[in-house]
């Protein structure tokens, strides 16, 4: 297995380009019939190169699910381009986007929720393929060779979902997304319901097919350990916005917001001596519908000073990442 180094010294083509990408939502409860206006997203930007894991983090509620679902075009942004392997397709249709569905595949964040329950797992693997026109002797050898893959024996092939434990599941859906030869995989919490031990073997999984198939990942969590274990990049996110964004080794070493700073200290620690330097945040995170003035995240920084409620920062190269803060220079 290649280390991270050395795999982003082969990265050089660019796959996706994502630019000043939102999304809003219209909700019921206006009054007189009016609706509220939610923003999911508000102007994220990002790029990836081929081979590449950017890790999406930030708490409940900040938009990073929503911007897997928006660049895998399981939902349509409202505004923004979506640039992969050149071309924009953030407007395309359903029709449209069939072809690349082949391309760029999603992992749900519950593996038996994204099972059908009725359907035996070869059934299950094999159906992206029957739907792209797959022969049917060419979609049994591919799904079985996939599960034998994944780290699950032949006999998996005639079972039900309800025979397998959590970690076998996610193996499943895994092989089911690989079954059309990806590019691109985006991964909406795919560990956070599995046990620590059987997360390990699923990320090692994961690294493991990258290495073996050049896979590109974006990888949403909320476990900045799981971030960490598994990426090249960290896209920090706060109220639909993009707050920090480097390399694993300078969002962890050196972090620069605030935000970013409190989620790395709240994370559990072996050495006890280090609980002085905790940073402990306060409140909630305000309400899509009532965003706050200036910084969104101003109500809850600890350094916050009355420009911040002012004043919006914009995302800027600070040294090694790149940052929206107004006191960060």
């Amino acid at each position: 297995m290649l280390p991270i180094n050395a795999r982003s010294a082969l990265m050089s083509d660019e796959i996706l380009k994502v630019t000043n990408v939102s999304r809003v939502y219209e909700t019921s409860g206006g009054g007189f019939g009016r609706k509220n206006k939610v923003s999911a997203l508000d102007g994220v930007s990002f790029n990836l190169v081929q081979g590449e894991t950017l890790g999406v983090v930030g708490e409940s509620g900040c938009g990073k699910s929503t911007l897997g679902r928006i660049i895998s075009r399981l939902d349509t942004p409202t505004s923004g381009e979506i640039i992969y392997k050149g071309n924009d397709i953030a407007k395309k249709s359903l029709a449209a986007m069939r072809p690349l569905r082949k391309e760029i595949q999603f992992i749900f964040q519950d593996p038996y929720a994204s099972l059908n329950p009725r359907r035996q797992i070869g059934a299950i693997v094999e159906e992206p393929m029957r739907i792209h026109g797959v022969s049917k002797d060419e979609r049994r050898a591919r799904a079985q060779e996939l599960l034998e893959k994944v780290g699950l024996d032949k006999n998996s092939y005639e079972k039900y979902p309800h025979e397998f434990s959590g970690g076998q599941r996610q193996r499943v859906v895994i092989a089911r997304a690989l079954t059309l030869k990806p590019e691109l995989i985006i991964a909406d919490e795919p560990v956070s319901a599995l046990d620590v031990s059987i997360q390990a073997q699923v990320l090692n999984l994961f690294k493991e097919l990258q290495d073996e198939m050049n896979l590109t990942y974006i990888f949403v969590a909320h476990d900045l350990g799981v971030v960490r274990h598994i990426s090249d990049r960290i896209a920090v996110m706060y109220l639909g916005k993009i707050v920090e964004m480097g390399s694993v080794e300078e969002i962890y070493n050196n972090p620069q917001h605030p935000y970013t700073k409190a989620l790395l200290s709240a994370n559990p620690r072996i050495d006890q001596s280090a609980k002085s330097t905790r940073q402990i945040l306060t409140g909630d995170i305000p309400s899509p519908l009532n965003r706050p003035s200036g910084c969104s995240f101003h109500t809850r920084c600890p350094i916050a000073v009355p420009e911040c409620s002012t004043r919006e920062p914009e995302l800027r190269r600070v040294g090694a990442v790149d940052v929206a803060c107004n006191l960060v220079l």
